[in-house]
């Protein structure tokens, strides 16, 4: 689950075409931190994590174990809802 963090993270940063230096000026890292991270040359702290993902437009929550499940569920329906009024707005314009 980290490395899917990571990896996110990464792709992230490169889509918004920001470089490893400056995501860690931006983020108060040093520019190594980013890239052992990055390349899993390190177990980051969560604080590092959550830094890089502010920069980036993001946000890390810690959840539970006991309420992945639940909180899984609330995001797929509110994904699904934020989906509807689109889908209503097509099927008028056909």
């Amino acid at each position: 689950m980290i490395s899917e963090l990571i990896t996110t993270l990464a792709q992230t940063r490169k889509a918004a075409r920001i470089t490893q230096a400056d995501l860690a000026e931006r983020a108060g890292l040093s520019r190594m931190a980013v890239q052992r991270t990055e390349t899993g040359d390190v177990d980051p702290r969560f604080s590092t994590l959550q830094e890089m993902a502010r920069v980036l437009g993001m946000e890390l929550m810690a959840v539970p174990k006991g309420l992945h499940g639940q909180v899984q569920a609330l995001i797929q329906a509110s994904t699904s809802e934020a989906a509807a009024p689109a889908d209503k707005t097509a099927s008028k314009e056909s």
